[in-house]
């Protein structure tokens, strides 16, 4: 099975309420790599790669720890041809 790349947006309170920090640290608990930032207009980004299942894990682990403070998630598959991420942090 290989890897997939998604793009996960969280919109609503995501920001100033330690959800990069917390993000990073639960990404610690499962096979993905990549990144969480915020963006301008008040949503997070989340870029994670690893397999479909090990995705799906990881945003509803997201989900259930900060879910008081999402309104909406919105994800998309990634195509690229960059190398494959390693690790995982916050971008600023």
């Amino acid at each position: 099975m290989g890897l997939e790349r998604r793009r996960i947006l969280f919109s609503g309170r995501v920001q100033g309420v330690g959800f990069r920090a917390t993000t990073s640290w639960l990404a610690r608990g499962f096979e993905v790599a990549g990144y969480v930032r915020n963006l301008a207009d008040g949503r997070v980004e989340v870029v994670a790669e690893g397999d479909d299942a090990e995705l799906d894990k990881f945003v509803e682990a997201v989900r259930g720890e900060l879910g008081g403070f999402i309104r909406d998630v919105d994800a998309s598959p990634l195509t690229t041809d960059a190398p494959p991420l390693d690790g995982f942090g916050v971008r600023y």
